[in-house]
């Protein structure tokens, strides 16, 4: 499956087929747009030197901004752009290193499993995701279930 993959319906999940998204390149004023969204201005989102006091190179992201960070990622493939119906968790959630303002982080997600639902016209998939940085470091790992739409003339039959 490739990163161009458009309207993926629960039909064409293919089991192991790995996506890769864009980079982006985190900057301090996009972990201070999360400060302020959710309240939580702890020095070390803020205030580098006093990062540098606990042995990071600068201000770090907080756990769930790279979280977050790898759902839009994701979403920016467009890949369930008409078939998402909702997310149903997130699981064995890892954060392995810090995400240091100025690192360029991208994800690669794989899809590990499916089933589908009681209703017959959606499907549970479970994906496995990455975030990595500039080093192809992983920073943050984490099991992702969504609930996704057949196709049309499938759930029609």
């Amino acid at each position: 499956m490739n990163a161009a993959a458009k309207d993926v319906y629960f039909e064409d999940v293919e089991i192991g087929a790995e996506l890769r998204s864009e980079s982006h390149v985190v900057s301090a004023e996009d972990i201070g747009r999360f400060c302020d969204l959710t309240h939580d201005h702890h020095p070390l989102h803020t205030d580098a030197g006093y990062a540098q006091s606990r042995g990071f190179p600068g201000v770090i992201a907080h756990g769930l901004f790279g979280l977050s960070l790898m759902e839009g990622l994701k979403t920016a493939l467009k890949i369930y752009e008409n078939s998402s119906i909702a997310s149903l968790g997130w699981d064995q959630v890892r954060f392995l290193r810090p995400v240091i303002a100025g690192d360029a982080v991208h994800v690669v997600f794989r899809f590990t499993d499916k089933r589908l639902s009681a209703r017959g016209d959606r499907g549970v998939v479970t994906e496995s995701l990455q975030l990595l940085n500039q080093r192809a470091e992983p920073v943050i790992e984490a099991v992702h279930v969504a609930l996704v739409a057949c196709r049309p003339a499938a759930a029609a039959a």
